[in-house]
């Protein structure tokens, strides 16, 4: 059976590609990633967020930061962040649109020093999924909906994340990130898996 033909929720398929693409996605491949140790070891969903500049939405510099392209003149904060070599698996945008820019099958940079249930480096065994926003503007409708959607596609293709396996990039590197932050309905997107 084709990983695509795995069954789940009202939709009947995982929407995941042979290849680890994400069937509803806008496709935008980012050079910032590599090959995960073990590509049967994808356990753990880690949820993000992020706004270019901060507490902005919209615009092209999250994707440009992804594929390091970002123009450090456009924003005096970009100069900050230009030499950074970071990437998530998704970006989930304030509309809905979900942008992939590693496929599932490789790891993403996108977790950092950080450790769950005792393990460290995460990267080499979670999905990144990053939300447009701060930890202090609520998210929106559209962007839980296509949370609780792709998740239920990332639990039919990889069974080893459940909803315990799924977690805030705060609670993996808590002294260092907040994110999603605290405006972040975990009820909410939970009870919809």
């Amino acid at each position: 059976m084709q990983n695509q033909d795995r069954p789940y929720g009202s939709q009947g398929f995982s929407g995941i590609d042979e290849q680890g693409w994400y069937q509803a996605a806008r496709r935008v491949v980012s050079p910032h990633f590599d090959a995960r140790p073990d590509e049967e070891d994808v356990s753990l969903l880690v949820v993000h967020n992020i706004s270019l500049p901060p507490a902005q939405f919209g615009g092209p510099y999250i994707e440009d930061f992804f594929l390091g392209q970002l123009d450090a003149s456009s924003h005096p904060f970009f100069k900050v962040i230009e030499k950074m070599k970071v990437s998530a698996h998704c970006l989930i945008r304030r509309d809905g649109e979900v942008v992939q820019f590693v496929p599932f099958s490789a790891r993403a940079w996108h977790a950092g020093v950080s450790s769950f249930a005792g393990r460290a480096r995460c990267n080499d065994y979670s999905i990144g999924i990053e939300l447009e926003g701060t930890d202090y503007v609520a998210y929106t409708h559209a962007q839980y909906a296509s949370l609780q959607r792709l998740t239920q596609s990332l639990m039919a293709r990889y069974p080893q994340i459940t909803r315990e396996r799924i977690t805030g990039h705060q609670y993996i590197a808590p002294l260092r990130k907040s994110d999603p932050g605290l405006v972040f309905d975990w009820s909410r997107f939970k009870n919809t898996l």
